[in-house]
């Protein structure tokens, strides 16, 4: 059986890491706001890292970004919003418990961080982009261009 300091002190590790992912892209977004906006990209080893400044208003992949702006609005900032607290909800009312929760709170904490962008600027901000040729993580509207 678990007791109530044990408890107190899981749910003191989730509270960290859920600040601690949210605090931690916040200000990698300022920074790269700050020193990337208006420079162009940069490529790392050999193409496998790229750094740049992108404004992705749509969703994965920039799907939707091309919707009109108060259907977009309700769509990634309400939609999300909702989607975020039924998430939460979720693992609480299924009481997870360990990795699973943890796997949980960092899924909403990124969201909502990308959700705050959202909110203040209308766009989530990205700016790193990996992978190997074309195979590449979806973070941005489009990926650089491989040449």
């Amino acid at each position: 059986m678990i007791n109530a300091s044990t408890r107190w002190a899981g749910r003191l590790v989730l509270i960290a890491a859920v600040v601690g992912t949210i605090g931690c892209d916040r200000v990698t977004k300022h920074v790269a706001t700050t020193t990337l906006a208006g420079m162009p990209g940069r490529s790392y080893l050999a193409d496998t890292v790229w750094v740049g400044y992108v404004e992705n208003r749509g969703g994965f992949l920039g799907v939707g970004a091309a919707l009109a702006p108060d259907l977009r609005t309700f769509i990634f900032t309400v939609g999300t919003g909702l989607g975020l607290i039924a998430l939460t909800g979720l693992a609480l009312g299924l009481r997870w418990r360990g990795w699973p929760l943890i796997g949980m709170a960092l899924i909403v904490a990124g969201g909502a961080s990308n959700w705050i962008d959202r909110v203040v600027r209308g766009s989530v901000v990205d700016f790193l982009n990996v992978g190997i040729g074309p195979v590449r993580t979806g973070v941005f509207t489009g990926p650089p261009k491989i040449t």
